[in-house]
C-alpha cells in the first residue's frame, strides 16, 4: 500500500455521472487504499426501504439519516487512514478536517453526463434527462436546508478539480497521482 506523508484520507465529488467512481475505482486500484462509496451506502439503505432510488431519492430519506450519513463521512475522516472516500458532499463535508485532500469531479459538457446515465441505466436520453434532474433537484435543496444556502461543487472546497470531458481515465488518474506526487503500488 502507496501512504502519503501529508494525507490520510483522498475525498471525491461531483454530481450524478462526472466521473467521481471510475476515478476513485482507478485510484483505490493503483494505490491499495481502502474505498468507501456513500453512494452504494444509500442505494443500499433504499432496498431495504423499499425505495428506487431512480424514482425517487433525497426526499424518501429523514433528515435525521441525512445527518447520519454526513456525521458518519466525518467521523471517517477524522479517524480512519489510508481511505478514498466517494460521496457527493464528501469533500464539502471534510472542510476542516486535517489531512484531507479533497477533489471535485466535473464534466463540462452535460450531453456527455446525460450519455453516461443513458449507457449504465440502460435508460433513453430523456429518461437520463428526468433523472439527473430528478436526482439534483431532490438532493440540492435537502442539502441547503440542512447545511445552509452553498455551491456544495464551488471549487474553493477542493484542493483539485478534474473535468472528465477534457481528460479520460487514465489522464484522471495521473493528474491526481502527479498532484500528491504518489506512485502506483507494484
Amino acid at each position: 500500500m502507496v501512504t502519503h506523508p501529508k494525507y490520510h484520507a483522498i475525498t471525491i465529488s461531483g454530481k450524478i455521472a462526472v466521473g467521481t467512481t471510475t476515478l476513485a475505482k482507478n485510484l483505490q486500484q493503483s494505490i491499495g487504499w481502502q474505498y468507501i462509496n456513500t453512494g452504494f451506502i444509500q442505494r443500499e439503505f433504499d432496498r431495504n426501504h423499499g425505495n428506487d432510488e431512480n424514482k425517487i431519492g433525497a426526499q424518501s430519506r429523514s433528515d435525521e439519516h441525512e445527518r447520519e450519513m454526513d456525521a458518519m463521512t466525518k467521523t471517517k475522516l477524522n479517524s480512519e487512514k489510508n481511505i478514498i472516500y466517494e460521496a457527493w458532499l464528501a469533500g464539502f463535508m471534510a472542510q476542516g478536517i486535517p489531512g484531507v485532500f479533497k477533489i471535485l469531479v466535473v464534466c463540462s459538457d452535460y450531453g456527455i453526463r446525460i450519455d453516461r446515465v443513458a449507457n449504465r441505466e440502460n435508460i433513453t436520453i430523456d429518461e437520463a434527462k428526468a433523472l439527473v434532474k430528478q436526482r439534483e433537484e431532490e438532493n440540492i435543496p435537502t442539502w441547503k436546508r440542512l447545511y445552509g444556502d452553498h455551491d456544495f461543487w464551488d471549487p474553493k472546497y477542493f484542493d483539485l478539480v478534474i473535468d472528465t470531458y477534457r481528460n479520460g481515465p487514465n489522464e484522471s488518474l495521473e493528474i491526481v497521482l502527479n498532484k500528491l506526487d504518489l506512485k502506483p503500488k507494484i
